[in-house]
C-alpha cells in the first residue's frame, strides 16, 4: 500500500511540474479548447509541423531556442507516457488482465483530463516526434509477434485451425462492414470496409496469457485457438495490406476503383507476402552467415532491425502497411539462421528486441489511448455505435465453432470464446486508418476510433472471466 501512495505522489507531482512547464512556455494548457484535441488523426501533427515551418521562415536560425525548449518538452512528454504506462500495467496486471490494457486506459485518461480542465498533456499530442517513437514502436511490436510465430508450426496445426482462423476473419469483417453501413451510412464505403478490417484479426499475445494463467496451454482447444490465431493474424494483415492498397488507389485520384485493380491490389499484397517470406528464407541465412565474420558487438539485434525495417520500407514504398513487412520480417527470422551468432556469445534475437519493445511498445499503446474522445460518448449514436461495434467483434469470433463442428472431442464455445480479444492488432488497424484519408476526411476519425478503442477494452476484459468460467464448467 505505501509503495502505491509514493507512485500515485510521483504522478502528482510529475503532473503539477507538466503544468507548470506549459504555463511557463506562455501555453496556458488549461485553457486548450476541446477542438486542440484530436489524438491520431494527422490533421494535428500536420498544423504543428506547419507552424513550425513557419517560424523557421520567419525567424530563420532564431528558431534554434524553441528548438531547444521542444525537445526539452518531447522528453517530458516520453517521462509522463512511460509512467503512466508502468502504473497503468502495473495495476492490470494485479488484477490478472494483460498490461497493455493499463497502459491503453492510461492512455484514456491523461488524453482526457483536459475535460476537467487540466490541459498539461495535450502538448504531447502535438510532438511529431513522438508520432514517430510510436510508429517504430507499433513496428517493433509486429517484428515480436512475427518471431514469435513458427511457420512450421502453423503448418502443423492442420486443418482445422485454418478453416476456424477464416471463420474467424470472414465472419466478423462483413459484421463489421454492415454495423457501419448501418451507423454511418454518410460514410464512403471504403470507411465501412477498413472498420470491417479492424474486427478480422486476434490477438495471440493475450489469448495465450489467457490460457497459460488458467494451466489450459496443452488442452486440445488452447492448441486449436493458438494456430488459428496465428493463421488470424496473418489473413488479417492480409486484409488490411488490401484494404489500404485499394484507399491509397482511390485517394491518389484513381477515383471508382476498377475490379481489375481491386485484383492487381490483392495480388500484390499476396505476392509481397509470399515473396518476401520465400526470398528473405533464402537470403537471411547467406546475411548472417557474412555478419557472423564481422567483428564488433551488437551485430545480431543491429542486422535483424534492418532486416525488418528493409522489409516494412519495401511495404511502405508499394502503399502497403509497414507492419505487414516487419511482421513477414519476424516470420521469417529463425533461430538457424544466427546460430553462428548465438554460438559466439550472442543472446537469442527475442531477448536482445525485449528491452527495445519495452521501451517504444508502451509508448505506442498510451498515444493510442490519448486518441480516444470521451466527449464522444455523450453522443448517444457513437456510444451506440461502439457497443454494436463490439457486440459484433464477439458474436463473429462465435463462427469460428463451425469449424469444430464435426469434432465432438472439443468443446466449441471455448474455441469461439478464445478468438475474441482483439488487443494491439485492432488498434494497429484503427491507428492506420487514423492516418489515412479519402480526400480531405480521415477514414477512421476521432468518433469511430473512439469507438474502435472501446470495443478494443471491452473484448479484452471480457475474454479472461468468461474463459475460466467456461473451462470450470467443462472440468465439472
Amino acid at each position: 500500500m505505501k509503495k502505491s501512495l509514493i507512485i500515485l505522489a510521483a504522478c502528482f507531482a510529475t503532473l503539477f511540474f507538466y503544468q507548470a512547464l506549459a504555463q511557463n512556455n506562455g501555453e496556458p494548457a488549461a485553457q486548450l479548447s476541446a477542438n486542440d484535441s484530436i489524438g491520431a488523426v494527422a490533421g494535428n501533427y500536420n498544423a504543428s509541423t506547419d507552424n513550425e515551418n513557419n517560424n523557421i521562415t520567419n525567424q530563420g536560425e532564431a528558431s534554434k531556442p524553441p528548438k531547444t525548449e521542444d525537445f526539452a518538452g518531447i522528453l517530458l512528454s516520453l517521462i509522463i507516457i512511460l509512467l503512466a504506462a508502468k502504473i497503468g500495467g502495473d495495476l492490470c496486471e494485479r488484477i490478472k488482465q494483460p498490461a497493455v490494457l493499463g497502459e491503453l486506459i492510461f492512455g484514456v485518461l491523461i488524453g482526457n483530463l483536459y475535460l476537467l480542465g487540466f490541459g498539461g498533456f495535450e502538448q504531447i499530442k502535438q510532438h511529431m516526434s513522438i508520432e514517430i517513437l510510436a510508429e517504430i514502436g507499433v513496428i517493433i511490436l509486429l517484428f515480436e509477434v512475427g518471431l514469435e510465430s513458427n511457420l512450421r508450426e502453423m503448418i502443423s496445426v492442420g486443418f482445422v485451425s485454418f478453416i476456424v482462423a477464416t471463420l474467424g476473419v470472414v465472419t466478423p469483417f462483413f459484421l463489421g462492414w454492415g454495423i457501419s453501413a448501418w451507423f454511418l451510412p454518410e460514410s464512403s464505403m471504403y470507411v465501412h470496409i477498413f472498420i470491417g478490417a479492424t474486427l478480422t484479426a486476434t490477438s495471440v499475445g493475450i489469448t495465450a496469457r489467457v490460457l497459460h494463467d488458467l494451466g489450459k496451454v496443452q488442452t486440445k482447444e488452447a492448441k486449436i485457438i493458438l494456430g488459428a490465431a496465428v493463421i488470424d493474424d496473418v489473413l488479417g494483415l492480409v486484409i488490411l495490406a488490401i484494404v489500404t492498397g485499394i484507399i491509397s488507389s482511390v485517394n491518389s485520384g484513381a477515383g471508382e476503383i476498377s475490379s481489375l485493380a481491386i485484383l492487381w491490389i490483392v495480388g500484390k499484397a499476396l505476392l509481397f507476402i509470399v515473396g518476401a517470406i520465400i526470398i528473405g528464407s533464402y537470403l537471411a541465412p547467406k546475411m548472417f552467415g557474412v555478419v557472423a565474420k564481422m567483428k564488433g558487438s551488437g551485430l545480431l539485434i543491429s542486422f535483424s532491425l534492418m532486416f525488418c525495417f528493409v522489409l516494412a520500407y519495401i511495404a511502405k514504398i508499394i502503399d502497403l502497411a509497414p507492419i505487414v513487412g516487419a511482421f513477414a520480417a519476424g516470420l521469417i527470422l529463425d533461430e538457424i539462421h544466427y546460430k553462428d551468432l548465438t554460438n559466439n556469445g550472442e543472446k537469442d534475437l527475442s531477448e536482445l528486441l525485449k528491452p527495445i519493445a519495452a521501451f517504444l511498445v508502451p509508448i505506442f499503446f498510451v498515444h493510442m489511448g490519448m486518441g480516444v474522445e470521451l466527449k464522444s460518448f455523450g453522443n448517444l449514436a457513437i456510444l451506440g455505435f461502439a457497443l454494436a461495434l463490439t457486440f459484433v467483434a464477439i458474436l463473429g469470433k462465435q463462427a469460428c465453432s463451425l469449424g469444430v463442428i464435426f469434432d465432438k472431442g472439443v468443446n466449441k464455445l471455448i474455441v469461439g470464446l478464445g478468438m475474441i480479444p482483439r488487443g494491439e492488432v485492432g488498434l494497429i488497424f484503427a491507428g492506420i486508418g487514423s492516418k489515412m484519408h479519402i480526400g480531405n476526411v480521415p477514414v477512421v476519425n476521432h468518433d469511430v476510433f473512439s469507438a474502435v478503442v472501446i470495443m478494443v477494452i471491452l473484448t479484452t476484459l471480457i475474454t479472461p472471466p468468461v474463459l475460466k468460467a467456461v473451462f470450470s464448467k467443462s472440468s465439472k
